[in-house]
């Protein structure tokens, strides 16, 4: 089973992300537990948790289909000792917030080097950010990005990320979140459903499919090979619609999060419908959005 869905805003409490997921026709949903750009956020009541979980609980989703995200300030790579220590705090943070809400995963950007050290050195703080906040949380999977590789973000490569993991402790609670349009920013060819198969078998060869817990389905403004990140709306952008029908039909991404991040959240319904269709060749609907 594909379970699909979107970044949804959490305004006005936790519990009004699973709201608007439902009212998108989703299956899964991605959100921040607090505000993104801030390195500290409020505490969750008990009363937010247990409305949370009984929204969960009402409009059926697990854990399972829930791709929360961290702050997009910590960088677990950061050459600075400061820098370092308050994006580990942060990030334990997060993990905890996760806890308490009772999900599994937790997806992050890996983190980058600000041409300050090495690529390698870099590498290796990530994995001992993870290594840290794993010995100290319970039940939470660190989910890690691939990036676009603008400026110095390290994890464009599926080698990064493959690098990174051989260095985690405890290899159950760690996997990958692959996004498309940083894929596709970052040099994996996707513009046909042969190139989405092949990206996928390397990652395979690389990672490891085990390791993979849930995608971003972003179409890209940005050109091939650019490494800039520019999410576009699914067809509109340089991968095109081929890709992600694929995507669709590939039972390798049966039972994980699908979560689209594209740029118009009007487009969301359609973009779920669409993506559901694609499942069955020939669907009415499949042809209906393409013409």
């Amino acid at each position: 089973m594909k379970y699909i869905g979107a970044h949804v805003s959490a305004a006005g409490g936790v519990d009004q992300a699973v709201i608007r997921a439902h009212e998108i026709g989703a299956t899964a949903f991605a959100l921040f537990t607090k505000n993104q750009r801030q390195w500290t956020g409020k505490p969750l009541t008990e009363e937010a948790i247990n409305a949370f979980q009984e929204a969960c609980a009402h409009h059926g989703f697990g854990p399972q289909q829930i791709l929360p995200h961290d702050s997009y300030l910590i960088n677990l790579g950061h050459p600075d000792p400061e820098g370092l220590k308050k994006s580990r705090a942060a990030f334990l943070d997060e993990f905890q917030r996760c806890e308490r809400l009772g999900l599994t995963l937790l997806n992050f950007h890996p983190g980058s080097h600000l041409r300050k050290i090495s690529e390698s050195e870099c590498l290796k703080r990530i994995a001992e950010s993870i290594n840290e906040v794993l010995s100290r949380t319970r039940g939470v999977t660190a989910v890690i990005e691939n990036t676009a590789g603008q400026g110095t973000n390290l994890g464009h490569r599926f080698e990064h990320l493959a690098e990174i993991i051989e260095q985690v402790d405890d290899k159950t609670r760690v996997g990958v979140c692959i996004d498309t349009c940083h894929a596709f920013a970052a040099g994996y060819e996707l513009r046909s459903p042969e190139a989405c198969r092949a990206m996928l078998d390397e990652f395979d060869d690389v990672v490891g499919m085990a390791y993979l817990r849930g995608m971003h389905l972003n179409d890209a403004k940005s050109a091939f090979a650019s490494r800039v990140d520019r999410h576009h709306s699914l067809g509109q952008g340089n991968i095109g619609l081929e890709a992600f029908t694929a995507l669709m039909r590939d039972p390798r991404l049966d039972g994980i999060p699908l979560i689209l991040e594209t740029i118009e959240p009007a487009l969301w319904p359609e973009e779920i419908s669409w993506l559901r269709a694609q499942q069955h060749p020939g669907d009415a609907a499949a042809s209906a959005h393409q013409e």
